[in-house]
């Protein structure tokens, strides 16, 4: 990633800069702001005034515990302005073995986010042979999130969802941990459940009537996207599952056996079952 900036500044004898071999800590995201600081995603120079309008915005995102770990689902859409920008984005993804991150905000930035902090999380493993708790991993997110704050002030803020199965917990049954963030890179642990993105008041609405503490993995997958309907049902800027294209809400799940995202197939039974469902009964 920060090599091409140093592609053209090699000795003659082809070894690496001092940067690349100096000893340093365990943070991919601290190097960088030696080695090459305009890659990071809220170092760069933008124009004057807000900006918010210029860049496709993601929306919404789910994330439930459920017996053995977590669920976290997202809609497919994108918006800019009044326009779909794009239908089949994915804003939900794998953070490492346990864990999962989600972002709702800016599409490009989130998505470039979400890259260096899956780059942040392998890099500690590597350098101190260890995987960082549930709690450092959410710590190195808001650290980012805190970062980005002079371009989120200008519009192009992003507000990640993470969550993931806790390792060191004493009883795996309730093992699952979510964690929220403000745009100032506070951060907040969630009992239960927690949406972001502007579907998240809708999406909620539905878990507060529907979740309970011990669910088993299925029923929350449904209810997973059972709550995204409900979003996309009165926000307009969340897609509902498309039936027609075969665009499924990204569903994914982190438990004792790692993380795993649900097949298209299987997205799919559970969705056209959704709608199905809605078809006799409009209001759920």
């Amino acid at each position: 990633m920060a090599s091409a900036k140093w592609a053209g500044q090699f000795e003659p004898s082809g070894r690496l800069p001092a940067a690349f071999t100096t000893p340093g800590g365990s943070s991919f995201t601290e190097f960088l702001s030696v080695a090459a600081p305009d890659l990071l995603p809220g170092r760069r120079p933008l124009p004057p005034g807000l900006v918010a309008d210029l860049a496709p915005h993601g929306t919404t995102i789910v994330a439930i515990t459920c017996a053995g770990g977590v669920v976290m689902a997202g809609d497919r859409r994108a918006t800019m302005g009044n326009l779909i920008a794009n239908r089949d984005i994915e804003k939900v993804h794998r953070a490492d073995e346990y864990s999962l991150v989600g972002i709702a905000g800016t599409a490009g930035v989130g998505i470039e986010m979400i890259k260096l902090f899956q780059v942040e999380l392998q890099h500690y493993e590597k350098i101190e042979g260890d995987m960082l708790s549930i709690d450092g991993k959410a710590n190195r997110l808001a650290t980012m999130i805190r970062n980005n704050l002079g371009a989120a002030l200008q519009g192009l803020a992003v507000v990640p969802l993470f969550a993931g199965f806790d390792l060191d917990a004493t009883d795996p049954a309730t093992a699952g941990r979510i964690f929220s963030f403000d745009v100032a890179g506070g951060m907040y642990e969630e009992t239960g459940y927690d949406a972001i993105g502007s579907g998240s008041l809708f999406a909620k609405s539905a878990l507060k009537k529907r979740w309970r503490p011990g669910l088993p993995v299925d029923e929350v997958v449904r209810l997973a996207v059972e709550s995204l309907y409900d979003a996309a049902d009165d926000d307009t800027a969340t897609g509902g599952p498309d039936l027609t294209r075969r665009i499924y809400p990204v569903v994914m799940t982190g438990t004792a056996e790692g993380t795993r995202r649900l097949t298209d197939e299987e997205a799919g039974t559970v969705s056209e079952a959704v709608v199905a469902a809605r078809m006799a009964n409009p209001g759920g």
